[in-house]
């Protein structure tokens, strides 16, 4: 992805996420941003998020899955799920998604960095419990991870809804930290014989796998051989 684009800062303030104390950046603050377009970019190229909430035992940070729509994030899971059932209580919680974009290699070990994209959302999540809006999320994880393919895929049985717990996080409080570009070295180390620059890192698929239980007459549908 071309990350020039967060550079733009002509996007509207309307579609701007206003800064909290909790979102405005202490360190690079150049780096950060609000504008929802930006946002909704580095959250719709990803499938995963890491989702954090205080627990009496201590904080507790656990991977999942996630979609986002409209205004929203989406996450389910098995309603066992303690890190669910605690969120749905309507305590406070932290979704981040990051994005490894590049190795930074400087002159010297002290400058090295990692270029990256990096949303952080902070809010109170709340159960969606009525069994057709549930349907409708979870159709929309599978449309986030593969566009298209709720056209094909048989939908979820009302067994499979009532047995999968969903909650929806607004997206009211966000913000989105990047970094670009080359490595930052000390005056005098530009003179070192050291490589130095920039190993860019991209996430592209592989050749598609066939189940070894499907039917070789069944085409190959156009949204995968567009993804692959």
């Amino acid at each position: 992805m071309d990350t020039s684009t967060y550079h733009n800062k002509e996007a509207t303030e309307a579609r701007a996420i206003p800064p909290t104390p909790r979102t405005t950046l202490k360190r690079h603050p150049e780096r950060g941003h609000v504008e929802r377009e930006q946002i909704d970019a580095v959250l719709d190229a990803a499938w995963v998020c890491h989702l954090g909430i205080t627990t009496d035992d201590g904080p507790v940070v656990i991977p999942t899955s996630y979609a986002r729509r409209g205004d929203e994030l989406l996450i389910h899971g098995s309603p066992a799920s303690r890190l669910l059932r605690s969120s749905a209580t309507g305590i406070p919680i932290c979704v981040t998604v990051t994005h490894i974009d590049g190795l930074v290699l400087a002159r010297s070990t002290y400058h090295h960095s990692v270029n990256y994209r990096s949303v952080v959302v902070f809010g109170r999540a709340t159960e969606i419990t009525d069994p057709a809006a549930k349907a409708e999320a979870l159709a929309a994880f599978v449309e986030h991870v593969v566009p298209g393919r709720t056209a094909d895929a048989r939908p979820a049985t009302p067994r499979e809804v009532k047995g999968t717990k969903v909650l929806s996080v607004p997206l009211a409080e966000a913000s989105l930290k990047v970094r670009t570009g080359g490595p930052s070295e000390e005056p005098d180390d530009y003179e070192l014989p050291v490589w130095a620059g920039v190993l860019p890192f991209t996430t592209s698929a592989g050749p598609l796998v066939p189940d070894d239980r499907l039917d070789p007459s069944i085409p190959v549908p156009d949204y995968l051989r567009a993804a692959g």
